[in-house]
């Protein structure tokens, strides 16, 4: 047969091509900044357009879920009589005060408990046997043992952030690489060292992580004392509107315990930015 008589090759392969990455669905990187902004705008933004849009267009009983603009008039209402900073402040003193305690007491123990297992062999079991007890069914014993006052409130936040915190703690130090450790003996650093230069600094955003999210349970704490014996803070604003059937007060109360967590969380993210600029840039 003539070669050149021969019917020309066709190549079957077809060119691959490459898949890029939408910006918006790339996977563990970082997006632009504007689109970081826009979608946090956005998530606010648009529950907030849904809840206008069934108030104002559905028939919707006020009593039930109250316009954006009932609301805006209760928070002036409230802010106008001084109710509600009252509330704010006392609330906010009574977390403050808790997991301030809970966290510094924590901390020092959660570090321990992850850097000796001796001392983790005596505290864990004890540790996870609280962690599953609810804070909340502590509330008839503490009135029994500390009264109405301000000590069962604090307390309670105390109970509820110490077991958590520490065991989180815990679970961070444990993490601490082996070879950080025996490179640190090897250039003659001692036990003390090792746990002070070493190990703390390596655990601190693991711990200003676990910091930052049982603050959330410090809130829902103080929010459930305040339900059941108090004369102010805004757990007690929101039940006693939940009483009268005053839903825009309750949206209030809880619009002002949403916007005051948030600031936190944005401020322990910030810490973390600035103090541990080591590990952003790791990440």
């Amino acid at each position: 047969m003539n070669p050149s008589s021969a019917p020309p090759q066709i190549n079957s392969q077809k060119p691959i091509k490459t898949l890029r990455p939408s910006t918006f669905w790339r996977l563990a990187e970082d997006i632009p900044p504007s689109l970081n902004w826009g979608l946090m705008v956005a998530s606010i933004a648009i529950p907030l357009f849904l809840w206008w849009l069934v108030t104002t267009l559905g028939n919707v009983d006020p009593k039930f879920l109250p316009s954006p603009a009932k609301v805006i008039a209760a928070f002036q209402r409230l802010w106008s009589t001084g109710d509600l900073q009252k509330d704010t402040i006392a609330s906010l003193w009574r977390v403050g005060v808790g997991f301030l305690m809970a966290a510094l007491c924590s901390i020092p123990i959660g570090v321990l408990m992850g850097s000796f297992a001796s001392i983790r062999a005596l505290l864990e079991p004890m540790f996870g046997l609280m962690r599953y007890m609810p804070a909340p069914a502590f509330i008839p014993l503490l009135i029994l043992y500390l009264g109405i006052g301000e000590e069962p409130k604090i307390t309670l936040i105390f109970i509820g952030v110490f077991f958590f915190n520490s065991l989180m703690v815990m679970d961070t130090v444990k993490f601490v690489p082996k070879d950080l450790i025996e490179a640190t003996y090897m250039l003659g650093g001692k036990r003390l060292q090792t746990l002070l230069q070493v190990i703390f600094p390596y655990v601190l955003p693991g711990i200003l992580d676990a910091c930052r999210i049982n603050l959330a349970a410090a809130w829902q704490l103080v929010i459930v004392s305040e339900l059941i014996a108090a004369t102010e803070g805004l757990g007690r604003r929101i039940s006693v509107a939940g009483r009268f059937l005053r839903t825009d007060e309750i949206f209030v109360g809880l619009i002002v315990i949403g916007v005051i967590g948030l600031t936190f969380d944005l401020l322990f993210q910030y810490v973390l930015r600035i103090s541990c600029r080591w590990a952003s840039q790791k990440r």
